[in-house]
């Protein structure tokens, strides 16, 4: 199982709360379209992207805490998710419309 998580320092979840908020305004600003297709995945995850980076910024002891306590495996089945999401938005992306 990998030990990412489990030798996190603050300043280092500090530093990926400051990326993760850095790129979640503009994907909200530029892309904030609540419909019923993959487009709402965007902004989902402009939305994700922002308060997870805030919570990170400003609790990232808190956080850093939190991901000790948890099993490796949750990150693993989080992860697996999450590159789901990102595999249909980019296939979505660059396939070409019906219309």
């Amino acid at each position: 199982m990998p030990s990412l998580y489990d030798t996190q320092i603050p300043p280092v979840v500090y530093l990926s709360g400051v990326l993760m908020f850095g790129g979640g305004p503009p994907i909200v600003r530029a892309h904030n379209h609540w419909a019923r297709d993959w487009t709402g995945l965007v902004t989902l995850s402009g939305w994700f992207f922002l308060v997870l980076g805030l919570f990170r910024m400003f609790a990232a002891s808190l956080y850093q805490g939190g991901t000790a306590n948890t099993n490796t495996s949750v990150f693993m089945v989080l992860e697996g998710i999450l590159l789901v999401f990102a595999l249909v938005k980019t296939f979505k992306a660059y396939s070409r419309d019906a219309k």
